[in-house]
C-alpha cells in the first residue's frame, strides 16, 4: 500500500516538544493526570509527557463508538475505565486525532461529573472543518483536512500504527468514511 508522508517525525518531535513546553508553563507548581485514548494515542502520549516538566502520572481510558459501521455514531461504549480517581485533580485527555469530536464529547462529559479540578484536551491531529459537537482543545499539535491518515499510531485495519510520521493513504486502498474511535 502506498502511503505519502505528510507530517514528518521531526515535524512531530517539534511541535510536541513546543506544547510540552506549553503545558509545563501552564502548570506550572501542580500535578497532571494525562489520560491516553487507547489506542492510538499511546504513541503521543509517551512522546509529549517526555517533553513536559512538570510531575505527571498515566492512566488509560478505551472507549468504542459504534453504529453505522465506520462512521462514529456518537454512542459510546466505556471497554477501559480510568484505574484513577480524577476528583480534584488537573486532567489531562491526550488524543491522536479528532474528527467529528463525537466521541471525545461524550468522553468529556462523562469525566467532568467526576470532578476534576481541570479538565483538558491534547491532540496530535485536528481535522478541520468535520466536527459536529463544539469542543475547546487547549493543545492542537497540527491541523488536517478531511483526508484519511496513519501512522504515529493511527491505524487503518490494524496496520500502520508503528510509521514514525503521519501518512495519507494512497490509491487502491478502501478508506474508511471516517478515521474510527480508537484511532
Amino acid at each position: 500500500m502506498d502511503i505519502k508522508p505528510l507530517i514528518t517525525a521531526d515535524e512531530i518531535a517539534a511541535r510536541l516538544a513546543d506544547i510540552g513546553r506549553q503545558i509545563s508553563e501552564d502548570y506550572s507548581g501542580k500535578d497532571i493526570l494525562l489520560v491516553g485514548v487507547l489506542r492510538g494515542a499511546f504513541m503521543v502520549m509517551a512522546d509529549l509527557a517526555r517533553q513536559i516538566d512538570v510531575p505527571v502520572e498515566f492512566d488509560f481510558m478505551a472507549v468504542s463508538s459504534y453504529g453505522a459501521s465506520t462512521q462514529t455514531s456518537g454512542v459510546v461504549r466505556i471497554l477501559k475505565d480510568l484505574d484513577e480517581e480524577i476528583e480534584g485533580r488537573h486532567v489531562l485527555i491526550v488524543e491522536d486525532i479528532i474528527d467529528s469530536g463525537l466521541t471525545l464529547n461524550y468522553l468529556m462529559k462523562s469525566l467532568r461529573v467526576r470532578r476534576p479540578e481541570s479538565l483538558a484536551i491534547a491532540t496530535l491531529l485536528l481535522k478541520k472543518g468535520i466536527q459536529r459537537v463544539p469542543l475547546d482543545v487547549k493543545y492542537v499539535a497540527f491541523t488536517i483536512g478531511p483526508e484519511f491518515v496513519v501512522g504515529y499510531g493511527l491505524d487503518y485495519a490494524g496496520k500502520y500504527r508503528n510509521l514514525p510520521y503521519v501518512g495519507v493513504m494512497g490509491e487502491g486502498a478502501q478508506e474508511p468514511a471516517e478515521q474510527s474511535a480508537d484511532s
